[in-house]
C-alpha cells in the first residue's frame, strides 16, 4: 500500500458520481465501448453461468444441489471468450463477468462484445464496484425494484471511466495478481476455520452423547445413529423437548416498523457468518416470518446441506428469521444452552441432512424434524453443567474462529476498496503491474479459480431458476 500514490494531475470528469479522474483519462458511454452480441444456434458449446461472487464460469452440470433448468440449447446466447455477460435482473448486485471460454448463457442475460479499445477484465472490475452498481440500479427498469432489469438500451447509456487500452490492461493485470494473493489468503484462513470447527465439534459430540462422567454406566439408546448413552438419560422425540415455530410475524400496525432479518446466508454451523439486514416490514420478503428470542435454536430446514444451525445467546427483541429456518424454543426443564449444543452436534446435524428431500434444494419438514429422537439428562442441573463445560472448553476455539473470520472480512473490505480506487483512477498502479509473461501473471491465472465457498454462496443466492427467460 505504501507504493500506491495518486496520479500527477486530475480533472473534473463531468459525472457527479465519478468526481475527478486522471487528466489523461476520458469518460465514455458503454455504447461506445461495447456492441451487443445476440447470436444463437451454438448448442454444442458449454453452458456458462453469471453469478454474484465468482463472475462468469462454466456451470458444473454434475452438481445436483442446484436447479438445472436447461431448455432448448439452440436458443441460448453465444458468449465468445472475452465477452462480458450480465444477468439483467441482478446486474445491480454485481452479477456480471468475463466469459472464460466460448459458451452459452441464458436468453435472460445480456452479452456484450468489447470494441478493440476496451479491455473486458478492466470493465468487469469497474462494473462490480459498489459505486457503479448504484448507477446500474438507477438505469434499471421494472415494476418491482427487486425485479428491475438492465436492458442493453439502458446499459449502453451508462458512462464509464476510459483509460487507454494499455493502461486498462496494466490495471487489470495488477488487480488479477492482487486478487490471487487475496484468494490464497482467504483459502488458507478458511481451512484454518475448518480445522478449528472440527476440534469444536469433537468436544460437543462427546459431551452430548456421554456427559461429563467418563465412568458413567451406559445403555443402548435404541437409536441407530446415536448408539449408547448414559443409563439415566431420557430419549424423547424432539417435539417433546421443544416448541417449533411458535412465534410468527404476520402483520403490524406500524408501516415503518423495522427489524433485523436473518436469512440462510447469514448462518453457518453454530455461528453467524453475516450480519442480519435491517429492513422495513413493508419491504420484507414474504419468507421473513420467524420471530426469534434469546434461548432459541434455529435450524435450516431448506437447503439443509448448508448445515445452518445457530443458538441465539443474546437478548433480541426485533430479530426475524427466514421461513427457511425452524425455530426451536425449549420447554420448561430444558436448559437452552444445552439444547443448542445438542442440536449442533454432528449426529443430529447428519440426521437432518440425511432425511432431507429434494435434489436442487434438499429440505426437511417441520413435522419430520419433530420426530427425531434426542437424548438428554433429565436433571436441568446436569444439563447446565455440561453446557458450561462445553462452552468453557470451546471458548478459545470460538475466539480463534472469530478472529480468523474477522481477518477474512477485513481482507474483503481491503480488496473492494482497492479495486474501487484503482479502476476509478484514485491511485496509480501502472508501475506495479506485473510484466507480460511474468510468474506473477501465471500464478494469478491459476489462483483465480473460484473458491468453493464462493461457489456454494452463489448457489445459495440463486433464488430464481438461473435460466428462466421472460
Amino acid at each position: 500500500m505504501n507504493f500506491l500514490q495518486p496520479y500527477p494531475e486530475y480533472k473534473d470528469s463531468g459525472v457527479p458520481w465519478l468526481g475527478c479522474i486522471p487528466q489523461h483519462w476520458e469518460v465514455r458511454r458503454n455504447g461506445r465501448l461495447f456492441l451487443q452480441r445476440n447470436s444463437t444456434g451454438y448448442g454444442s458449446l458449454p453452458i456458462l453461468e453469471v453469478s454474484l461472487k465468482t463472475g462468469v464460469r462454466i456451470r458444473n452440470m454434475g452438481n445436483l444441489k442446484r436447479k438445472q433448468v436447461i431448455s432448448d440449447r439452440e436458443k441460448y446466447k453465444w458468449a465468445a471468450k472475452g465477452d462480458i455477460a450480465y444477468n439483467m435482473m441482478r446486474m445491480w448486485q454485481g452479477a456480471v463477468g468475463v466469459a472464460p471460454v466460448d459458451g452459452l448463457v441464458s436468453p435472460a442475460y445480456v452479452v456484450v462484445r468489447p470494441r478493440p479499445e476496451a479491455e473486458p477484465r478492466y470493465f468487469s472490475y469497474l462494473f462490480r464496484t459498489d459505486i457503479y452498481k448504484k448507477q446500474v440500479d438507477g438505469f434499471s427498469r421494472g415494476i418491482v425494484k427487486d425485479r428491475n432489469r438492465l436492458y442493453w438500451e439502458d446499459f449502453k447509456r451508462i458512462p464509464s471511466c476510459f483509460p487507454s487500452l494499455a493502461e486498462q490492461k496494466a490495471i487489470a493485470d495488477y488487480l488479477d495478481a492482487n486478487a490471487a494473493k487475496v484468494r490464497r489468503f482467504i483459502r488458507n484462513r478458511r481451512r484454518l476455520i475448518e480445522v478449528l470447527n472440527e476440534q469444536k465439534q469433537a468436544i460437543i459430540n462427546r459431551a452430548v452423547t456421554r456427559g461429563l462422567n467418563p465412568d458413567v454406566p451406559l445403555k443402548p439408546s435404541g437409536i441407530d445413529w446415536l448408539g449408547y448413552i448414559p443409563e439415566h438419560w431420557v430419549v424423547k422425540p424432539l417435539k417433546r423437548w421443544v416448541t417449533i415455530n411458535e412465534r410468527v410475524l404476520t402483520e403490524t400496525t406500524d408501516p415503518e416498523y423495522t427489524f433485523d432479518y436473518l436469512d440462510i446466508g447469514c448462518v453457518g454451523t453454530g455461528r453467524l457468518v453475516g450480519k442480519p439486514k435491517r429492513i422495513k416490514f413493508d419491504d420484507a420478503p414474504s419468507r421473513a416470518r420467524r420471530i426469534l428470542r434469546r434461548g432459541d435454536t434455529i435450524i435450516s430446514t431448506a437447503r439443509t446441506y448448508l448445515r445452518a444451525f445457530y443458538f441465539v445467546a443474546e437478548d433480541v427483541s426485533d430479530l426475524v428469521a427466514s421461513t427457511g429456518f425452524a425455530v426451536l424454543a425449549p420447554h420448561e426443564g430444558v436448559v437452552p444452552e444445552y439444547l443448542g449444543i445438542t442440536l449442533q452436534s454432528d449426529p443430529f446435524i447428519n440426521r437432518v441432512t440425511a432425511n432431507s428431500v429434494g435434489i436442487a434444494y434438499p429440505a426437511i419438514t417441520e413435522t419430520n424434524l419433530g420426530t427425531f429422537h434426542v437424548a438428554m439428562p433429565p436433571d436441568a442441573g446436569e444439563q447446565q453443567a455440561i453446557a458450561e463445560q462445553v462452552l468453557g472448553d470451546t471458548a478459545a476455539l470460538n475466539a480463534w474462529i472469530e478472529r480468523t473470520q474477522n481477518e477474512i472480512d477485513l481482507i474483503h473490505e481491503f480488496r473492494d476498496r482497492l479495486i474501487a480506487d484503482v479502476v476509478t483512477g484514485k491511485v496509480d498502479v501502472r508501475h506495479l503491474a506485473p510484466a507480460p509473461g511474468s510468474e506473477d501473471l501465471e500464478e494469478s491465472a491459476e489462483a483465480l479459480e473460484p473458491l468453493e465457498e464462493d461457489v456454494a454462496a452463489d448457489m445459495m443466492d440463486d433464488e430464481e431458476p438461473i435460466d428462466e427467460a421472460d
